[in-house]
């Protein structure tokens, strides 16, 4: 696999430069966007839930923005994922390249476009009040973690909607739902722990608790936390892996 990539790596730059130039072609502020637009979501999700679910709550923006920043991240590179093969058909119906190259050029962009967010979101904590310690290195678990987790989502998400298109439209209910789970806005601790233990089986909120628990309480999640992480991202990424593996000679047949 390594050898393959190494093989296309010019292919796999040029893609992912091209996804990158593709997603501000045409706008007047260009990459501003991968800042201005997580700020503008923020703004609204503050004025709005400000009164109903931060009142007497410490550091509430950045609590929020915690939320938003790594769910816009798995969902940007989820669905950018889910049409990595459909949008690059005329590629490799053409030549014979590994087609996993086109969905990690998509994740590739999708992380860049984090990685601008992330410095804001650092300079909102400052601006909070957050005490920064050293254990702010331990926030790179959680990313990296939703790294390979979005790649593992994603290679799933493209084989299934080569064969059935209404994925997307599926996916789009299934990520509202997910988001109304992964307490963006709200305080899981409100709860009975009985229900805080069912919001663990959310992976993508296993991200935002991690990086909550590490900014605002300066700790560090459990060994057992740990794991349950890279079950997920384990699990997601076999799964895929063995999707494009059965199924990589009939992609041709199907787009």
């Amino acid at each position: 696999m390594f050898h393959k990539f190494s093989k296309h790596l010019f292919l796999f730059e040029e893609l992912v430069k091209r996804d990158f130039k593709q997603k501000y072609k045409g706008t007047v502020i260009g990459m501003a966007w991968s800042v201005l637009s997580p700020l503008l979501n923020l703004l609204v999700l503050r004025l709005v839930f400000t009164q109903f679910f931060g009142r007497g709550m410490d550091h509430y923006t950045t609590y929020l923005f915690a939320g938003t920043v790594f769910f816009s991240f798995f969902k940007e590179a989820t669905k950018g994922g889910m049409n990595a093969l459909t949008s690059n058909a005329s590629i490799f119906t053409k030549i014979n390249v590994p087609k996993y190259l086109f969905l990690l050029s998509k994740n590739v962009s999708a992380v860049i476009n984090f990685g601008l967010t992330l410095i804001v979101f650092f300079l909102f904590a400052a601006l909070d009040g957050v005490t920064f310690t050293w254990k702010f290195i331990m926030l790179l678990y959680p990313i990296l973690y939703l790294i390979v987790f979005n790649v593992g989502v994603g290679l799933i998400l493209s084989a299934m909607y080569i064969f059935f298109r209404d994925t997307k439209y599926l996916y789009d209910v299934f990520t509202l739902l997910l988001h109304y789970c992964s307490a963006i806005f709200y305080r899981v601790e409100s709860y009975p722990e009985s229900i805080q233990r069912i919001f663990l089986i959310n992976p993508v909120y296993l991200s935002i608790k991690y990086v909550r628990v590490v900014t605002l309480d300066g700790n560090i999640p459990s060994f057992q936390y740990h794991m349950l992480m890279l079950a997920w991202a384990v699990l997601m990424v076999g799964i895929g892996a063995l999707i494009y593996k059965k199924c990589n000679h009939k992609f041709l047949y199907y787009v």
